[in-house]
Protein backbone atom coordinates (compact mmCIF):
# COMPACT_ATOMS: atom_id res chain seq x y z
CA UNK A 1 0.00 0.00 0.00
CA UNK A 2 1.37 3.40 -1.02
CA UNK A 3 2.16 5.85 1.72
CA UNK A 4 -0.16 8.80 2.14
CA UNK A 5 1.75 12.09 2.14
CA UNK A 6 0.68 15.49 3.29
CA UNK A 7 0.91 18.40 0.88
CA UNK A 8 3.91 19.75 2.75
CA UNK A 9 5.68 16.39 2.64
CA UNK A 10 5.09 15.97 -1.08
CA UNK A 11 6.16 19.50 -1.84
CA UNK A 12 9.30 19.09 0.25
CA UNK A 13 10.17 15.88 -1.57
CA UNK A 14 9.74 17.53 -4.95
CA UNK A 15 11.83 20.45 -3.73
CA UNK A 16 14.70 18.20 -2.63
CA UNK A 17 14.57 16.19 -5.85
CA UNK A 18 14.44 19.25 -8.09
CA UNK A 19 17.17 21.18 -6.32
CA UNK A 20 19.41 18.07 -6.29
CA UNK A 21 18.83 17.43 -9.98
CA UNK A 22 19.37 21.08 -11.06
CA UNK A 23 21.87 22.67 -8.61
CA UNK A 24 22.93 25.24 -11.26
CA UNK A 25 21.48 25.91 -14.68
CA UNK A 26 21.66 28.41 -17.56
CA UNK A 27 18.28 29.38 -19.04
CA UNK A 28 17.57 31.68 -21.95
CA UNK A 29 14.22 33.41 -22.52
CA UNK A 30 12.30 36.63 -22.81
CA UNK A 31 11.45 38.82 -19.80
CA UNK A 32 7.76 39.44 -19.07
CA UNK A 33 5.70 40.52 -16.05
CA UNK A 34 8.67 42.42 -14.58
CA UNK A 35 8.11 43.72 -11.03
CA UNK A 36 10.37 45.76 -8.73
CA UNK A 37 8.94 46.03 -5.19
CA UNK A 38 10.39 48.35 -2.57
CA UNK A 39 12.53 45.54 -1.13
CA UNK A 40 14.90 45.83 -4.09
CA UNK A 41 14.35 42.23 -5.26
CA UNK A 42 13.35 41.72 -8.90
CA UNK A 43 10.61 39.33 -10.00
CA UNK A 44 9.90 38.40 -13.61
CA UNK A 45 8.80 35.58 -15.87
CA UNK A 46 11.18 33.98 -18.35
CA UNK A 47 9.42 32.61 -21.43
CA UNK A 48 10.26 31.18 -24.86
CA UNK A 49 6.75 31.32 -26.28
CA UNK A 50 5.78 27.76 -25.30
CA UNK A 51 6.54 27.70 -21.57
CA UNK A 52 7.14 30.12 -18.72
CA UNK A 53 9.44 30.09 -15.69
CA UNK A 54 9.16 32.40 -12.67
CA UNK A 55 12.49 34.01 -11.73
CA UNK A 56 13.57 35.75 -8.52
CA UNK A 57 16.68 37.96 -8.57
CA UNK A 58 17.44 38.90 -4.99
CA UNK A 59 19.03 42.22 -4.15
CA UNK A 60 22.12 40.58 -2.62
CA UNK A 61 22.80 38.68 -5.87
CA UNK A 62 22.41 41.87 -7.87
CA UNK A 63 25.09 43.61 -5.80
CA UNK A 64 27.62 40.74 -5.53
CA UNK A 65 27.60 39.48 -9.11
CA UNK A 66 29.59 41.93 -11.20
CA UNK A 67 32.14 41.43 -13.95
CA UNK A 68 35.37 42.55 -12.26
CA UNK A 69 38.18 44.02 -14.48
CA UNK A 70 41.50 42.14 -14.10
CA UNK A 71 44.45 43.40 -16.14
CA UNK A 72 42.32 44.68 -19.02
CA UNK A 73 40.18 41.48 -19.08
CA UNK A 74 36.84 40.77 -17.44
CA UNK A 75 36.56 37.76 -15.16
CA UNK A 76 33.06 36.48 -14.42
CA UNK A 77 33.14 35.74 -10.65
CA UNK A 78 30.30 33.24 -11.00
CA UNK A 79 31.86 31.05 -13.71
CA UNK A 80 35.52 32.10 -13.57
CA UNK A 81 35.54 32.53 -17.34
CA UNK A 82 37.43 35.30 -19.10
CA UNK A 83 35.05 37.60 -21.02
CA UNK A 84 36.05 39.85 -23.89
CA UNK A 85 35.46 43.52 -23.22
CA UNK A 86 33.16 43.68 -26.22
CA UNK A 87 31.26 40.50 -25.33
CA UNK A 88 28.18 39.93 -23.22
CA UNK A 89 28.48 40.76 -19.55
CA UNK A 90 26.32 40.74 -16.45
CA UNK A 91 23.68 43.47 -16.52
CA UNK A 92 22.28 45.66 -13.77
CA UNK A 93 18.72 45.24 -12.53
CA UNK A 94 17.95 48.82 -13.61
CA UNK A 95 18.49 47.82 -17.23
CA UNK A 96 16.06 44.91 -17.10
CA UNK A 97 12.73 45.48 -18.86
CA UNK A 98 9.86 43.58 -20.41
CA UNK A 99 10.61 42.18 -23.83
CA UNK A 100 14.36 41.70 -23.31
CA UNK A 101 15.87 38.36 -24.33
CA UNK A 102 18.21 37.44 -21.45
CA UNK A 103 20.44 34.59 -20.27
CA UNK A 104 19.98 33.68 -16.59
CA UNK A 105 22.28 31.59 -14.44
CA UNK A 106 21.12 30.22 -11.11
CA UNK A 107 19.46 27.39 -9.29
CA UNK A 108 15.97 25.95 -9.26
CA UNK A 109 13.89 26.23 -6.13
CA UNK A 110 10.41 25.22 -5.00
CA UNK A 111 8.37 27.88 -3.20
CA UNK A 112 6.61 25.63 -0.69
CA UNK A 113 3.69 27.93 0.36
CA UNK A 114 2.40 27.84 -3.22
CA UNK A 115 3.90 24.59 -4.43
CA UNK A 116 5.48 26.40 -7.40
CA UNK A 117 8.97 25.97 -8.72
CA UNK A 118 11.06 28.98 -9.63
CA UNK A 119 14.56 29.99 -10.51
CA UNK A 120 16.81 31.88 -8.10
CA UNK A 121 18.96 33.97 -10.46
CA UNK A 122 22.59 34.63 -9.63
CA UNK A 123 23.50 36.25 -12.93
CA UNK A 124 21.46 37.89 -15.71
CA UNK A 125 22.97 38.72 -19.10
CA UNK A 126 21.35 40.82 -21.84
CA UNK A 127 20.69 38.84 -25.02
CA UNK A 128 18.85 41.61 -26.91
CA UNK A 129 15.22 42.58 -27.34
CA UNK A 130 12.88 39.63 -27.88
CA UNK A 131 10.88 38.96 -31.02
CA UNK A 132 7.51 39.50 -29.34
CA UNK A 133 8.56 42.86 -28.00
CA UNK A 134 9.81 43.89 -31.44
CA UNK A 135 6.54 42.79 -33.01
CA UNK A 136 4.62 44.71 -30.36
CA UNK A 137 6.54 47.94 -30.97
CA UNK A 138 6.37 47.58 -34.77
CA UNK A 139 2.58 47.09 -34.74
CA UNK A 140 2.18 49.92 -32.24
CA UNK A 141 4.04 52.34 -34.55
CA UNK A 142 2.08 51.14 -37.59
CA UNK A 143 -1.33 51.59 -35.97
CA UNK A 144 -0.36 54.94 -34.45
CA UNK A 145 0.56 56.20 -37.92
CA UNK A 146 -2.86 55.06 -39.19
CA UNK A 147 -4.63 57.05 -36.47
CA UNK A 148 -5.91 54.06 -34.47
CA UNK A 149 -4.87 55.68 -31.17
CA UNK A 150 -6.20 59.20 -31.83
CA UNK A 151 -8.34 60.52 -29.00
CA UNK A 152 -10.58 62.43 -31.42
CA UNK A 153 -12.04 59.21 -32.86
CA UNK A 154 -12.80 57.61 -29.50
CA UNK A 155 -16.37 57.47 -28.22
CA UNK A 156 -17.66 58.20 -24.73
CA UNK A 157 -18.83 55.25 -22.65
CA UNK A 158 -22.52 55.30 -21.69
CA UNK A 159 -23.24 55.96 -18.05
CA UNK A 160 -24.91 53.04 -16.28
CA UNK A 161 -25.67 51.13 -19.53
CA UNK A 162 -28.71 48.85 -19.67
CA UNK A 163 -27.38 46.50 -22.41
CA UNK A 164 -23.77 45.29 -22.43
CA UNK A 165 -22.02 42.89 -24.82
CA UNK A 166 -19.09 40.99 -23.27
CA UNK A 167 -16.49 39.33 -25.50
CA UNK A 168 -14.54 36.74 -23.52
CA UNK A 169 -14.21 33.07 -22.69
CA UNK A 170 -17.44 31.96 -20.95
CA UNK A 171 -15.50 29.57 -18.66
CA UNK A 172 -12.73 31.94 -17.58
CA UNK A 173 -12.25 33.60 -14.23
CA UNK A 174 -12.49 37.02 -15.91
CA UNK A 175 -16.20 36.68 -16.71
CA UNK A 176 -16.93 35.47 -13.17
CA UNK A 177 -15.18 38.50 -11.67
CA UNK A 178 -16.94 40.78 -14.12
CA UNK A 179 -20.41 39.38 -13.36
CA UNK A 180 -19.74 39.37 -9.61
CA UNK A 181 -18.93 43.09 -9.66
CA UNK A 182 -21.77 43.88 -12.09
CA UNK A 183 -24.28 42.21 -9.75
CA UNK A 184 -23.50 44.68 -6.98
CA UNK A 185 -23.44 47.87 -9.06
CA UNK A 186 -25.73 49.97 -11.22
CA UNK A 187 -29.49 49.79 -11.44
CA UNK A 188 -29.69 46.50 -13.30
CA UNK A 189 -28.76 45.68 -16.88
CA UNK A 190 -28.79 42.92 -19.46
CA UNK A 191 -25.44 41.28 -20.23
CA UNK A 192 -25.02 39.24 -23.39
CA UNK A 193 -21.86 37.10 -23.65
CA UNK A 194 -20.25 36.63 -27.06
CA UNK A 195 -18.00 33.60 -26.47
CA UNK A 196 -14.50 33.59 -27.89
CA UNK A 197 -11.10 32.12 -27.27
CA UNK A 198 -8.82 34.63 -25.54
CA UNK A 199 -5.52 32.77 -25.98
CA UNK A 200 -3.89 30.86 -28.78
CA UNK A 201 -3.60 31.09 -32.54
CA UNK A 202 -7.38 31.01 -33.15
CA UNK A 203 -8.15 33.67 -30.55
CA UNK A 204 -7.59 36.84 -32.69
CA UNK A 205 -10.05 35.79 -35.40
CA UNK A 206 -12.69 34.75 -32.86
CA UNK A 207 -12.32 37.94 -30.87
CA UNK A 208 -12.66 40.06 -34.03
CA UNK A 209 -15.70 38.05 -35.17
CA UNK A 210 -17.37 38.43 -31.78
CA UNK A 211 -16.81 42.20 -31.81
CA UNK A 212 -18.29 42.44 -35.30
CA UNK A 213 -21.29 40.34 -34.24
CA UNK A 214 -21.93 42.58 -31.24
CA UNK A 215 -22.00 45.61 -33.54
CA UNK A 216 -24.13 43.93 -36.21
CA UNK A 217 -26.76 42.89 -33.65
CA UNK A 218 -27.34 46.59 -32.90
CA UNK A 219 -28.44 45.68 -29.40
CA UNK A 220 -25.70 46.61 -26.96
CA UNK A 221 -24.83 50.13 -25.83
CA UNK A 222 -21.20 49.17 -25.20
CA UNK A 223 -18.88 46.22 -25.92
CA UNK A 224 -16.50 44.94 -23.22
CA UNK A 225 -13.38 42.92 -24.02
CA UNK A 226 -12.04 41.13 -20.92
CA UNK A 227 -9.43 38.52 -20.01
CA UNK A 228 -7.50 37.65 -16.88
CA UNK A 229 -3.82 38.29 -16.37
CA UNK A 230 -0.96 36.29 -17.85
CA UNK A 231 2.37 36.46 -19.55
CA UNK A 232 3.04 38.39 -22.72
CA UNK A 233 2.51 35.19 -24.68
CA UNK A 234 -0.80 34.52 -22.93
CA UNK A 235 -2.08 37.99 -23.82
CA UNK A 236 -0.63 38.03 -27.35
CA UNK A 237 -4.03 37.65 -29.02
CA UNK A 238 -4.79 41.22 -27.92
CA UNK A 239 -1.59 42.48 -29.57
CA UNK A 240 -2.66 41.44 -33.07
CA UNK A 241 -3.72 43.61 -35.97
CA UNK A 242 -6.93 41.61 -36.48
CA UNK A 243 -8.24 42.53 -33.02
CA UNK A 244 -7.07 46.15 -33.42
CA UNK A 245 -8.95 46.45 -36.73
CA UNK A 246 -12.12 45.02 -35.17
CA UNK A 247 -12.00 47.52 -32.30
CA UNK A 248 -11.27 50.39 -34.69
CA UNK A 249 -14.28 49.64 -36.92
CA UNK A 250 -16.67 48.99 -34.02
CA UNK A 251 -19.82 51.13 -34.20
CA UNK A 252 -20.33 51.12 -30.41
CA UNK A 253 -17.87 52.12 -27.67
CA UNK A 254 -15.36 49.42 -26.70
CA UNK A 255 -14.05 49.01 -23.15
CA UNK A 256 -10.90 46.86 -22.84
CA UNK A 257 -10.16 45.17 -19.51
CA UNK A 258 -7.39 42.71 -20.33
CA UNK A 259 -4.80 41.40 -17.87
CA UNK A 260 -3.70 43.16 -14.72
CA UNK A 261 -2.61 46.73 -13.97
CA UNK A 262 0.93 46.49 -15.47
CA UNK A 263 -0.29 44.68 -18.60
CA UNK A 264 -0.74 47.00 -21.59
CA UNK A 265 -1.82 45.66 -24.96
CA UNK A 266 -2.45 47.06 -28.43
CA UNK A 267 -6.16 46.57 -27.76
CA UNK A 268 -5.86 48.97 -24.79
CA UNK A 269 -4.50 51.70 -27.06
CA UNK A 270 -7.20 51.28 -29.72
CA UNK A 271 -10.17 50.85 -27.36
CA UNK A 272 -12.30 53.84 -26.38
CA UNK A 273 -11.46 53.22 -22.69
CA UNK A 274 -8.93 51.01 -20.90
CA UNK A 275 -9.63 49.23 -17.62
CA UNK A 276 -6.85 47.76 -15.49
CA UNK A 277 -8.64 44.44 -14.89
CA UNK A 278 -11.95 42.74 -15.75
CA UNK A 279 -13.29 43.79 -12.35
CA UNK A 280 -12.21 47.36 -13.01
CA UNK A 281 -14.07 47.21 -16.34
CA UNK A 282 -17.31 46.49 -14.48
CA UNK A 283 -16.55 49.37 -12.13
CA UNK A 284 -16.03 51.68 -15.12
CA UNK A 285 -19.46 50.80 -16.52
CA UNK A 286 -21.69 50.90 -13.46
CA UNK A 287 -21.51 53.15 -10.40
CA UNK A 288 -21.77 51.67 -6.92
CA UNK A 289 -25.29 51.26 -5.69
CA UNK A 290 -24.34 52.98 -2.45
CA UNK A 291 -23.27 55.96 -4.57
CA UNK A 292 -26.54 55.83 -6.49
CA UNK A 293 -28.49 55.58 -3.23
CA UNK A 294 -26.56 58.52 -1.84
CA UNK A 295 -27.27 60.43 -5.03
CA UNK A 296 -30.96 59.61 -4.68
CA UNK A 297 -30.85 60.86 -1.08
CA UNK A 298 -29.15 64.07 -2.21
CA UNK A 299 -31.73 64.56 -4.95
CA UNK A 300 -34.53 63.79 -2.49
CA UNK A 301 -33.24 66.41 -0.08
CA UNK A 302 -32.82 68.91 -2.90
CA UNK A 303 -36.35 68.12 -4.08
CA UNK A 304 -37.68 68.62 -0.54
CA UNK A 305 -35.91 71.96 -0.22
CA UNK A 306 -37.10 73.02 -3.66
CA UNK A 307 -40.68 72.00 -2.81
CA UNK A 308 -40.54 73.91 0.48
CA UNK A 309 -39.17 76.99 -1.30
CA UNK A 310 -41.85 76.68 -3.99
CA UNK A 311 -44.55 76.34 -1.32
CA UNK A 312 -43.29 79.44 0.51
CA UNK A 313 -43.24 81.37 -2.74
CA UNK A 314 -46.78 80.28 -3.64
CA UNK A 315 -48.04 81.21 -0.16
CA UNK A 316 -46.48 84.65 -0.44
CA UNK A 317 -47.94 85.03 -3.92
CA UNK A 318 -51.36 83.94 -2.63
CA UNK A 319 -51.22 86.46 0.21
CA UNK A 320 -50.23 89.20 -2.25
CA UNK A 321 -53.04 88.27 -4.65
CA UNK A 322 -55.51 88.14 -1.78
CA UNK A 323 -54.51 91.60 -0.64
CA UNK A 324 -54.73 92.84 -4.23
CA UNK A 325 -58.17 91.25 -4.60
CA UNK A 326 -59.41 92.99 -1.45
CA UNK A 327 -57.97 96.27 -2.71
CA UNK A 328 -59.62 95.85 -6.13
CA UNK A 329 -63.04 94.68 -4.88
CA UNK A 330 -66.08 96.85 -6.01
CA UNK A 331 -67.04 97.79 -2.44
CA UNK A 332 -63.48 98.86 -1.64
CA UNK A 333 -63.35 100.80 -4.92
CA UNK A 334 -66.58 102.68 -4.06
CA UNK A 335 -65.21 103.50 -0.60
CA UNK A 336 -61.98 104.82 -2.13
CA UNK A 337 -63.97 106.91 -4.61
CA UNK A 338 -66.11 108.39 -1.81
CA UNK A 339 -62.99 109.19 0.19
CA UNK A 340 -61.43 110.83 -2.83
CA UNK A 341 -64.67 112.77 -3.57
CA UNK A 342 -64.76 114.14 -0.02
CA UNK A 343 -61.09 115.07 -0.22
CA UNK A 344 -61.45 116.79 -3.60
CA UNK A 345 -64.62 118.59 -2.45
CA UNK A 346 -62.78 119.96 0.57
CA UNK A 347 -59.82 120.99 -1.57
CA UNK A 348 -62.16 122.66 -4.08
CA UNK A 349 -63.91 124.68 -1.38
CA UNK A 350 -60.63 125.80 0.11
CA UNK A 351 -59.27 126.68 -3.31
CA UNK A 352 -62.41 128.71 -4.12
CA UNK A 353 -62.20 130.80 -0.97
CA UNK A 354 -58.47 131.24 -1.40
CA UNK A 355 -58.97 132.38 -4.99
CA UNK A 356 -61.75 134.79 -3.92
CA UNK A 357 -59.67 136.44 -1.23
CA UNK A 358 -56.61 136.57 -3.46
CA UNK A 359 -58.61 138.15 -6.31
CA UNK A 360 -60.20 140.67 -3.96
CA UNK A 361 -56.79 141.65 -2.62
CA UNK A 362 -55.36 142.06 -6.14
CA UNK A 363 -58.46 144.14 -7.17
CA UNK A 364 -57.96 146.49 -4.24
CA UNK A 365 -54.29 146.95 -5.11
CA UNK A 366 -55.03 147.68 -8.78
CA UNK A 367 -57.88 150.05 -7.83
CA UNK A 368 -55.51 152.09 -5.68
CA UNK A 369 -52.91 152.16 -8.42
CA UNK A 370 -55.53 153.22 -11.02
CA UNK A 371 -56.80 155.99 -8.78
CA UNK A 372 -53.26 157.27 -8.27
CA UNK A 373 -52.52 157.01 -11.99
CA UNK A 374 -55.77 158.45 -13.40
CA UNK A 375 -57.17 160.71 -10.65
CA UNK A 376 -57.89 164.51 -11.12
CA UNK A 377 -54.49 165.55 -9.86
CA UNK A 378 -52.74 163.09 -12.13
CA UNK A 379 -54.78 164.24 -15.15
CA UNK A 380 -54.04 167.96 -14.50
CA UNK A 381 -50.31 167.25 -14.22
CA UNK A 382 -50.39 165.22 -17.41
CA UNK A 383 -52.17 168.10 -19.30
CA UNK A 384 -49.48 170.59 -18.26
CA UNK A 385 -46.76 168.15 -19.26
CA UNK A 386 -48.53 167.57 -22.60
CA UNK A 387 -48.69 171.33 -23.37
CA UNK A 388 -45.00 171.73 -22.61
CA UNK A 389 -44.10 168.79 -24.83
CA UNK A 390 -46.33 170.16 -27.65
CA UNK A 391 -44.58 173.53 -27.57
CA UNK A 392 -41.17 171.88 -27.58
CA UNK A 393 -42.22 169.68 -30.48
CA UNK A 394 -43.42 172.71 -32.56
CA UNK A 395 -40.15 174.55 -31.98
CA UNK A 396 -38.10 171.49 -32.82
CA UNK A 397 -40.11 170.91 -36.03
CA UNK A 398 -39.71 174.59 -37.14
CA UNK A 399 -35.98 174.51 -36.47
CA UNK A 400 -35.60 171.21 -38.29
CA UNK A 401 -37.48 172.51 -41.40
CA UNK A 402 -35.39 175.68 -41.52
CA UNK A 403 -32.14 173.69 -41.23
CA UNK A 404 -33.17 171.28 -43.98
CA UNK A 405 -34.23 174.24 -46.20
CA UNK A 406 -30.78 175.81 -45.90
CA UNK A 407 -29.11 172.48 -46.67
CA UNK A 408 -31.35 172.09 -49.71
CA UNK A 409 -30.48 175.55 -51.02
CA UNK A 410 -26.75 174.88 -50.62
CA UNK A 411 -27.07 171.50 -52.30
CA UNK A 412 -29.02 173.08 -55.24
CA UNK A 413 -26.35 175.72 -55.72
CA UNK A 414 -23.66 173.03 -55.68
CA UNK A 415 -25.52 170.96 -58.23
CA UNK A 416 -26.06 174.00 -60.46
CA UNK A 417 -22.35 174.77 -60.42
CA UNK A 418 -21.56 171.15 -61.31
CA UNK A 419 -24.01 171.01 -64.28
CA UNK A 420 -21.82 170.32 -67.37
CA UNK A 421 -24.20 172.20 -69.65
CA UNK A 422 -24.03 175.51 -67.75
CA UNK A 423 -20.70 176.52 -69.41
CA UNK A 424 -22.39 175.99 -72.84
CA UNK A 425 -24.69 178.94 -72.06
CA UNK A 426 -21.57 181.07 -71.66
CA UNK A 427 -20.18 180.12 -75.10
CA UNK A 428 -18.17 177.04 -74.28
CA UNK A 429 -18.49 173.73 -76.11
CA UNK A 430 -17.94 170.02 -75.40
CA UNK A 431 -15.83 168.15 -77.98
CA UNK A 432 -16.04 164.28 -78.11
CA UNK A 433 -13.67 162.13 -80.19
CA UNK A 434 -15.69 159.45 -81.95
CA UNK A 435 -12.72 157.12 -82.20
CA UNK A 436 -12.17 156.99 -78.42
CA UNK A 437 -15.69 158.11 -77.32
CA UNK A 438 -14.01 160.42 -74.82
CA UNK A 439 -14.02 164.19 -74.35
CA UNK A 440 -11.16 166.16 -75.95
CA UNK A 441 -8.88 167.73 -73.38
CA UNK A 442 -5.53 167.91 -75.28
CA UNK A 443 -4.42 168.07 -78.94
CA UNK A 444 -2.41 164.93 -78.34
CA UNK A 445 -5.64 162.96 -78.03
CA UNK A 446 -6.52 163.30 -81.77
CA UNK A 447 -5.01 162.22 -85.03
CA UNK A 448 -5.50 163.66 -88.52
CA UNK A 449 -8.75 162.36 -89.88
CA UNK A 450 -10.44 161.78 -86.49
CA UNK A 451 -14.10 162.74 -86.49
CA UNK A 452 -15.21 165.10 -83.77
CA UNK A 453 -18.65 165.71 -82.22
CA UNK A 454 -18.84 169.31 -81.00
CA UNK A 455 -21.77 170.11 -78.67
CA UNK A 456 -22.81 173.78 -78.23
CA UNK A 457 -25.76 175.37 -76.39
CA UNK A 458 -28.19 175.10 -79.30
CA UNK A 459 -27.04 171.82 -80.90
CA UNK A 460 -24.18 169.76 -82.31
CA UNK A 461 -21.48 170.34 -84.96
CA UNK A 462 -19.53 167.56 -86.76
CA UNK A 463 -15.89 168.19 -87.66
CA UNK A 464 -12.78 166.33 -88.92
CA UNK A 465 -9.24 166.90 -87.72
CA UNK A 466 -7.19 168.27 -90.67
CA UNK A 467 -3.56 167.52 -91.52
CA UNK A 468 -1.14 170.36 -90.66
CA UNK A 469 0.15 170.42 -94.29
CA UNK A 470 -3.28 170.61 -95.88
CA UNK A 471 -5.25 173.76 -96.55
CA UNK A 472 -7.39 174.94 -93.67
CA UNK A 473 -11.13 174.56 -94.19
CA UNK A 474 -13.05 177.87 -94.29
Amino acid sequence: MAAILTVSELTRSVKNLLEAEFPFVWVRGQVTNLARPASGHVYFTLTDGDAALNVVWFKSAQESVRAVPVGGERINPLTGEVEESSGESAMRASGLEDGLDVLCAGRLNVYEPRGQYQMIAELVQDQGVGDLHLQFEALKRKLAAKGYFDEERKMELPRNPARVAVITSPRGAAIRDFLRIAETRGTGSEIRIYPSLVQGDLAPEQIAAALDAAGDDDWAEVAVLIRGGGSLEDLWAFNTEAVADAIFRARIPVLCGVGHEPDVSIADFVADRRAATPSHAAQELWPRRETLAQGVDVLDMRLGRAYAALLRGKRAEFASLRKALVWLSPQRRVERLEERYSSLLGRLGGAGWSHFFSSASRAAVWTGRLQRAFGPESVAGREIELENLSRRLMRAAHDHVEAKTRVLELTGASLTGLDPEKPLERGYSLVRVERTSGFLRSPDQVLPGDRLDIRVRDGRVAAVVADDNSETDR
